[in-house]
């Protein structure tokens, strides 16, 4: 008898999307029904799309924007309900969940290269920690941040540590122990986003934001990166010794040599990225 096969099972469209421009990489988080909550799937393919452009030397900054009326609104509550029926009442994998997502916003923090948020609508929770946790942020003036956690019995607490860096203390208490939203203008005033424009114009300005800032050594990017970010989390003596160390090694390389060199000379310098 012939043998028959089982044609594969659909896969269940990704719910973040990819597109290069020049040499800007811009994820878009597609789940617009879900209002582009960060479910396990989302987690997983940014954290894949981040590691794949880590060594890709086409990409010199990423842009992270979303469609649909809400940029992200934070885990998703309902996978995460489903799983109150496991033996340990959902335990173990609210500990994976977590754990995947934070793992993921640190590959923000350490890849080598610049990270725009394109802020166009509503960032709650793990959604407004998305935002602080890019090095940029562009927002919509129609666009709203906030913590509510606190309103369903459930502190923001890995939120916290990307606001508070990004936040004064004070105001980020505030925003985890009342939940309250803030606009984008005040997002503005505290530190949380880099500038507001027009509706509509987000994603474009936080394109051309990142291609200018792509325009620089990607060699210096990197170090400058990664320095700001270790001394931020050191003392102020620590800092400066580690900030000395950097800076020297940095003068040390080609293109330093290069970008000084034709900064003397009054033409424009000629990187090679190392």
């Amino acid at each position: 008898m012939p043998q028959t096969s089982r044609s594969a099972a659909p896969q269940a469209p990704s719910p973040l999307l990819r597109e290069t421009i020049g040499s800007i990489a811009v994820l878009t988080l597609d789940s617009p029904s879900t209002r582009n909550a960060l479910s396990e799937a989302m987690i997983v393919a940014l954290h894949d799309e981040l590691n794949s452009i880590r060594d890709d030397k086409h990409v010199r900054a990423v842009v992270i924007a979303a469609n649909g009326p809400a940029y992200s609104s934070g885990h998703n509550l309902k996978e995460l309900t489903a799983r109150r029926t496991d033996a340990d009442k959902g335990r173990a994998y609210f500990a994976h969940i977590m754990k995947s997502c934070s793992d993921m916003m640190q590959a923000i923090v350490h890849l080598p290269k610049p990270v725009v948020a394109s802020v166009q609508g509503v960032a709650t929770a793990a959604g407004c920690q998305l935002v602080a946790t890019c090095d940029l942020a562009v927002a919509s003036e129609k666009a709203t941040f906030g913590t509510p956690g606190i309103d369903i019995g459930l502190f923001c607490s890995t939120p916290m540590v990307a606001l508070s860096r990004n936040v004064p203390r004070k105001h980020a208490l505030h925003m985890l122990l009342t939940g309250d939203h803030i606009s984008a203008e005040r997002a503005r005033e505290l530190g949380l986003v880099n500038s507001v424009v027009p509706a509509g114009t987000e994603r474009d300005t936080a394109i051309e934001l990142a291609k200018a800032i792509a325009l620089k050594s990607a060699y210096t990017l990197k170090v400058g990166k990664e320095a700001f970010y270790r001394q931020a989390e050191m003392n102020l003596a620590d800092a400066y010794t580690y900030a000395a160390q950097v800076m020297t090694e940095n003068m040390m390389a080609r293109d330093a040599q290069e970008g000084i060199g034709a900064f003397i000379e009054k033409r424009a310098p000629k990187w090679e990225d190392r």
